[in-house]
């Protein structure tokens, strides 16, 4: 089944991938301090999957990064 809104989650996604990049820190150092795995930060920022994901799951992301959750659709209106 592909969701509705799988493009708009993808983005976030990679917007996610280069955020945490940025910030030096690996897929598992940001799962670590979130509370999620590897895995499931993996499949969230792959360009190529349409997993979605939870509020609770970006304010913790976006806390981690010390940015503003609207960060994370910057670019993606």
């Amino acid at each position: 089944m592909v969701l509705k809104n799988s493009v708009r989650y993808k983005n976030i996604g990679l917007k996610i991938a280069e955020l945490r990049a940025k910030r030096g820190l690996t897929q598992q150092q940001l799962a670590d301090k979130i509370g999620i795995s590897k895995s499931y930060l993996s499949k969230i920022e792959s360009p190529n999957t349409i997993k979605s994901f939870s509020l609770d799951v970006l304010f913790s992301i976006s806390d981690e990064l010390d940015i503003s959750i609207t960060d994370l659709f910057e670019d993606y209106k």
